[in-house]
């Protein structure tokens, strides 16, 4: 009679019994891969070589004729509410004036003051920057502007969003991570003629990309203001700092973190009792925004942390239902690119966005576009071993969006197999629309740069989470 081994096969030599173990163990692994498989990675096939900037004589980098002519102008929310603007623009030749001469359809003419400043990095000065906040302003208005008096006047409008209230239809961009390449180009001529029209710019950080050149090249932080003029001159941007932002550079003796971002980028956050530009909330029509900062202290007892655990408590959903949350590095993340980085502070903040059912975040960093399901994790701890994301009603969608076009190119490696809780992924260049129907309804969007305008690759209908906490997954 033949010894028989643990596996039930006959003993006839090591090797047998080592072939039968790997079939086990492969059956296994790919009965796992069954198992632990999620949405749909998208088999669209693009070209995936890295970005090239346009050159520095690009028609979209021109400096507008005119002795000081301004450049560079753009628009954010100046208030807490959406009835202020902070209107930022650069002249090169002289300092000039800061006044902001603006008006509506059938009203007087007023004026507004500001302040202008310079900054210097490494060998680089800076232009002269100007910051001009219009208060005061009417809701859901068009209003006309005018910068560079005494000099070369520009003359451009925008729209302030209606007064809040739970049922404001509203329309969203997203953009992330955009750079100035030729792809950048394509995404900001996409979200343009988006037939959706969206009314303002919800901004992931990562803007100009300047940090990849040596010595963080200052001028090309000059050449994304006038690329991204088109759009930001005439509607608010609500931005968001990055890693890219940072601009540490000890080795050339810069030393102070987010010193170009803070001159050229300013934002409403002492209006929500921020401590600092890099985290702070608005209200927006039926939104209430709130913008993190994944490069700034955020564990117990740091300012950020301290502000957010009473920023949450704040929100009245019967007044803003749609809760969004703005921050760069994702928490939810499939690609290797990046894997896992914003773990440390997914840890800290998920339980607040569970208890107080955040709607939507998102986040840029990854070089592509994915969405999740509403899942969370806060069920783990060191020693329960629950460390598997679950479906949760309460949680949000998490929209990885860092796919605006920069120099980098696309992250294209991702974790395989899929896992559960990603819904689609897919890594090529595009833009997003978040469209707030009412206080129950938003319909979300991706566009790939290589589709018509009108095409959307991935979509989505929110369900708010305060209104309608009903399942709004898209898996079967």
């Amino acid at each position: 009679m033949k010894r028989m081994g643990v596996l039930g096969l006959p003993c006839a030599s090591t090797w047998s019994i080592q072939r039968a173990t790997i079939f086990v163990v492969l059956g296994l692994i790919l009965n796992l891969g069954v198992v632990c498989n999620g949405g749909k990675t998208s088999t669209f096939v693009r070209q995936i070589d890295r970005g090239l900037d346009m050159p520095l004589d690009s028609d979209v980098f021109k400096v507008p004729p005119g002795y000081n002519a301004p450049q560079q102008v753009h628009i954010t929310q100046g208030d807490r509410h959406g009835k202020g603007v902070i209107v930022s623009w650069v002249t090169v030749d002289e300092p000039g004036s800061s006044t902001v001469l603006y008006w509506s359809a059938n009203g007087k003419q007023k004026k507004a003051e500001g302040k202008v400043k310079t900054y210097n990095f490494y060998n680089y000065t800076s232009g002269y920057i100007h910051h001009t906040t219009i208060k005061k302003l009417k809701f859901n208005t068009k209003y006309y502007y005018v910068v560079g008096i005494g000099h070369t006047e520009r003359q451009f409008w925008f729209v302030t969003p209606p007064k809040v209230g739970p049922d404001v239809p509203y329309t969203f961009g997203l953009i992330g991570d955009l750079g100035q390449t030729f792809d950048s180009n394509k995404t900001l001529t996409h979200y343009e003629r988006n037939p959706l029209k969206g009314e303002t710019v919800l901004f992931v950080g990562d803007l100009s990309y300047a940090d990849d050149y040596p010595d963080h090249d200052n001028v090309r932080w000059d050449t994304w203001g006038r690329f991204t003029e088109r759009s930001a001159a005439y509607q608010s941007w609500i931005w968001t700092a990055g890693n890219h932002e940072i601009d540490f550079a000890p080795e050339i003796g810069e030393t102070k973190p987010f010193k170009p971002y803070t001159h050229r980028y300013h934002v409403p956050y002492k209006a929500s009792g921020s401590t600092a530009p890099y985290w702070y909330s608005i209200k927006r029509a039926s939104s209430y925004i709130i913008v993190l900062a994944s490069y700034s202290a955020y564990g117990k007892y740091t300012p950020q942390h301290l502000w957010l655990e009473q920023e949450l408590s704040k929100v009245n959903r019967s007044e803003t239902p749609w809760l969004i949350v703005l921050m760069h590095s994702p928490w939810y993340n499939s690609y290797n690119n990046h894997y896992m980085e914003g773990e440390s502070m997914r840890v800290m903040f998920e339980p607040w966005f569970v208890q107080y059912k955040v709607d939507v975040v998102f986040s840029g960093h990854v070089h592509a576009y994915e969405r999740s399901e509403r899942i969370s994790n806060v069920a783990y701890n060191i020693t329960n071993g629950n460390c598997i994301p679950v479906k949760d009603q309460s949680a949000p969608v998490y929209i990885t969006i860092g796919d605006g076009g920069n120099l980098e190119g696309l992250a294209t490696s991702m974790t395989k197999p899929q896992p559960e809780y990603s819904a689609y992924r897919e890594a090529s260049f595009g833009h997003a629309i978040f469209d707030i129907k009412n206080r129950s309804h938003a319909y979300f969007g991706w566009h790939r740069n290589q589709d018509g305008y009108a095409v959307e690759a991935d979509s989505m209908m929110f369900l708010n989470r305060h209104f309608l906490p009903l399942d709004d997954s898209t898996s079967a």
